[in-house]
């Protein structure tokens, strides 16, 4: 398998990305890395690092979009990016997943313009994993699409449900679609209309999802427009880290004896709480396998999304979806 990343999106690159896709070819023992960018600035990093061109490839490009880029622009007038020629190995097959920490929106447009969406999905949507007490709930949309109509959101369930699956063994996903009350009658109308396309379908839905009902095991997906979904992936972020701190600085008041075993535990539950260990995110629906990581990624993260985007093709999630889709409109629905 051949998994490529764009090396120059993200705050820390190339520094961290080279140093993650290093770390990842030392973990996939079976996997090429494919390295698109600045090929002198590459070489540079991983003669800094000591580490051998062994299943890693650099494929030069010249160009790079910032983060503060406008998306569909930036996408269209650099057409030597580090991000669009990484795009472009995938559409023509060369790689089977494209990983970026770059501009988002200007990644999600690359791979509408560039990698096209699966058969029959309407827009793709980014998802994301949060990671509970119960178990791991599937978020989406977080971003890709502000404005969705009620077909979206259902396509966002049907993709999610079989992600779930696939991904982490979830026997029947329970969907949920993200409301102000559980009541049927509570949302707006995009909520309402999407929530009875879900009613009348066959996946597991169980109804509004309050926003309490993303920790509680009351749902394994929940469906949103992606405009609520990164309000919510942004506070949940900063709660958790705000969370940390300040029992942080609580444990330095504790006597040592006391903070020496918590401490442990501490480290456990914030590594497994962390975005970093899970990645990247997912764009669900397109031709391909695209991973988003967060533009602040380090290597550890990098290293990981590499780890989320081998998965993700070994658990053949899109052949599924395409599968699906395809009976769900030779019967009608």
């Amino acid at each position: 398998m051949r998994l490529a990343i764009d090396a120059m999106g993200g705050d820390f690159a190339p520094a961290e990305i080279v140093r993650g896709a290093v770390a990842a070819r030392d973990a996939l023992a079976q996997d090429e890395i494919v390295l698109v960018g600045d090929e002198g600035a590459i070489r540079a990093e991983l003669q800094a690092s000591g580490a051998g061109l062994d299943r890693l490839s650099i494929v030069h490009a010249s160009q790079a979009v910032g983060m503060a880029e406008a998306p569909v622009e930036a996408v269209r007038k650099k057409p030597d990016s580090s991000m669009r020629r990484a795009m472009e190995l995938m559409a023509r097959r060369e790689v089977d997943a494209v990983i970026s920490a770059g501009n988002t929106g200007a990644f999600v447009a690359a791979a509408h313009m560039v990698a096209r969406r699966l058969p029959g999905i309407r827009r793709p949507g980014i998802s994301i994993i949060l990671p509970t007490y119960h178990g791991p709930v599937v978020l989406i949309d977080v971003g890709a699409n502000v404005d969705c109509r009620p077909t979206h959101l259902f396509q966002y369930g049907l993709m999610a449900s079989l992600y779930s699956r696939k991904m982490f063994g979830t026997e029947n996903p329970r969907v949920g679609i993200l409301s102000i009350g559980e009541e049927s009658q509570k949302g707006n109308d995009l909520a309402r209309e999407a929530s009875d396309l879900l009613e009348a379908s066959e996946l597991n839905f169980r109804g509004n999802a309050e926003g309490r009902d993303l920790f509680n095991g009351r749902f394994d997906v929940v469906v949103c427009d992606g405009f609520v979904g990164n309000i919510v992936l942004k506070c949940v972020e900063a709660m958790a880290e705000n969370l940390f701190q300040t029992i942080r600085e609580e444990l330095k008041e504790m006597e040592p004896a006391v903070t020496a075993k918590l401490g442990p535990a501490l480290a456990n539950l914030q590594r497994r709480h962390d975005s970093a260990e899970y990645g990247g995110a997912p764009l669900l629906g397109v031709d391909g396998i695209v991973i988003i990581c967060h533009g602040n990624s380090r290597a550890r993260a990098v290293a990981n999304a590499f780890r989320a985007a081998a998965n993700y093709a070994r658990t053949q999630v899109n052949r599924e979806i395409v599968e699906t889709v395809a009976k769900m409109k030779e019967g009608g629905e």
